[in-house]
This record gives C-alpha cells, structure tokens and sequence, in this order.
C-alpha cells in the first residue's frame, strides 16, 4: 500500500507541469500571423513567459496597448537575452499569431526587431 502512495505521488508531481502549461494553439491562432509596430511600454521577463507591453494603433489608428507572449525567461536567456535587452521607449515591431479573442489584443510573438540599431530575434 505504501509503494502505491509512493507511486501515485510521484505521478501527480510529475504530471503537474504538463497539465498546467497551456498550448498556444489554444489562446493563439498559430496559422495566422500578424505585425505591428510601435513603443514599448513595458517588458515583463518572468515565468512562465515573458511579455512585452507596446502602444501601437489599432486598425483605426487609435494607440491601443498590445502584449505578446513570448518565450520563458530560461530560453530567452540561453538566446542572450535579458530584463535589459528590452526598454520602455524602444519602438519595435513585433510579428506573431493573433489571439483568439479579439478584443485582448494580445499575440503570440514569433519575431521582434528594433530597427534603431538593426537588433533582430526569432
């Protein structure tokens, strides 16, 4: 009886991390892609993904907040990037699957480039 705990245990730690990490095809439409482009606002470098906030017009030209999801810090950090790398006032582009509810404006980004010094990722 005890070996079963055990066992069961072990399981259910194992499989916590699976069962709560969310499939991007879920919350993006991943065969789609869109770009905008603006100022960042804010860059959120934490687990279990980081996010970069930017105002960008919408498609009526009125300057609407807009987050992308992107990778975990741990990846990000293996790519040589950093809380730093990224700063309010940057203007960027970003490229990446539009959410699946609409009014989130929210991405998942696919690729990020400051055209100010030519930096580029993904």
């Amino acid at each position: 009886m005890k070996h079963i705990l055990i066992i069961t245990t072990i399981v259910a730690v194992a499989a916590a991390p699976a069962y709560a990490h969310h499939s991007f095809a879920r919350a993006y439409y991943e065969n789609k892609s869109i770009s905008i482009s603006g100022e960042v606002v804010g860059f959120e470098f934490r687990s279990p993904h980081a996010w970069v906030q930017l105002m960008a017009p919408d498609e009526t030209g009125q300057l609407q907040k807009y987050s992308a999801e992107w990778f975990n810090p741990s990846r990000l950090s293996r790519m040589k990037i950093t809380k730093d790398t990224i700063k309010p006032g940057d203007r960027v582009v970003i490229s990446g699957s539009p959410s699946r509810k609409v009014n989130e404006r929210t991405l998942h980004l696919k690729t990020i480039e400051r055209p100010a010094d030519g930096w580029k990722c993904c």
